[in-house]
């Protein structure tokens, strides 16, 4: 199959809907990572993303709207989901709510009762699913467990030949997954971290969201509410360990020509050997978030790195997702310095 290449213009957005109207599967941006559409109502089609990704079938999909008019005919909206939409919609919020019987393929549940619902920032999108006519199917346009795609090029590399076309809208602003809230258990859990935080979200409900991210891995018989709690997920095929910025200058000592480095700005500008394989994380959060998938990519590619060394960062705001992220991609696994023992 020949991968149709769309820009973010009228002319391109239309011919991209026009194959998700024939069935077939688009990837699209998001302020968040890259997205594999496809219709959300049709099977056949929600199949097609399951095989490009190499995707376990018990692991949901989030169904991505354009307005908020599209999710009324497959989920009942609860006053909790009205006041997130007023405060985060369009945004990197997707809400778990209860499906109207019947309404919604049990192969986009993973077989719950129970559906991932989003509203994304980015206009091309939002227009690419009002044109097509019909909520889709969202979860990030790489093969599955890899690292999630924040530009097009990333998405040719993992989806060039599975997918019928790519929606090109540059890279991504937030650089991780949307906060996912489940807002059908006792009380509104969040089940993935992301840009929305907890206590915005808390905020915004005037109640107490229940952070449910630390909870045991399931069992290989449960099937997860929401994307990145039970497989896998962001991780490339190298060894990758995390390190604390306490440790960085005894992780220079033990650094060797294989190993490869993403840190950001203030501890790139110490490092002692100027020709180590290194990878800016920035000079903020906002921007290390934005920037941890295209480094993992990067050395992932590199045929000279077999260990991929990245700094944690604060466990504030948006650094809460980077660090879940990147817990997920190394394993939990952690360079030990002696300030760190």
């Amino acid at each position: 199959m020949q991968t149709k290449h769309f820009n973010n213009q009228n002319e391109d957005i239309k011919a991209a809907a026009e194959l998700l109207r024939a069935g077939e599967v688009v990837a699209f941006p998001t302020e968040t990572v890259y997205g594999l559409g496809a219709d959300a109502t049709n099977e056949e089609a929600v199949k097609k993303v399951f095989a490009a990704k190499g995707r376990p079938a018990d692991n949901p999909l989030i169904m991505t709207v354009g307005d908020e008019e599209q999710i009324e005919p497959f989920v009942m909206v609860t006053n909790q989901a009205r006041k997130l939409m007023a405060d985060f919609w369009p945004g990197s919020l997707t809400m778990i709510l209860p499906i109207k019987e019947g309404m919604v393929s049990m192969l986009v549940t993973g077989g719950l009762q129970t559906a991932a619902i989003r509203m994304p920032k980015n206009e091309p999108t939002r227009e690419l699913i009002r044109q097509a006519g019909f909520p889709i199917v969202g979860p990030s346009a790489n093969t599955s467990g890899k690292p999630s795609p924040t530009t097009a090029a990333h998405v040719k590399h993992d989806m060039a030949g599975k997918i019928a076309g790519i929606l090109d809208d540059g890279p991504t602003q937030i650089g991780v997954e949307s906060t996912v809230i489940d807002l059908t258990a006792s009380v509104p859990t969040i089940l993935r971290t992301g840009a929305v935080t907890e206590e915005e979200l808390s905020r915004s409900l005037g109640q107490t969201v229940v952070d449910g991210t630390s909870k045991k891995a399931l069992a290989a018989d449960q099937t997860p509410k929401a994307p990145g709690m039970k497989y896998r997920h962001y991780a490339p095929d190298k060894d990758v360990l995390v390190f604390d910025p306490l440790d960085w200058f005894d992780l220079q000592e033990k650094l060797g020509p294989a190993d490869a480095v993403m840190a950001d700005e203030a501890l790139l500008s110490e490092l002692k050997n100027k020709e180590q394989p290194s990878w800016s994380l920035g000079e903020s959060l906002e921007q290390a978030s934005e920037n941890l998938f295209a480094g993992l990519r990067y050395f992932d590619d590199d045929k000279t790195v077999d260990t991929i060394y990245v700094q944690s960062m604060p466990e504030i705001g948006l650094g809460k997702a980077y660090n879940n992220r990147l817990a997920k991609a190394s394993g939990g696994r952690l360079f030990q310095g002696p300030a760190s023992e």
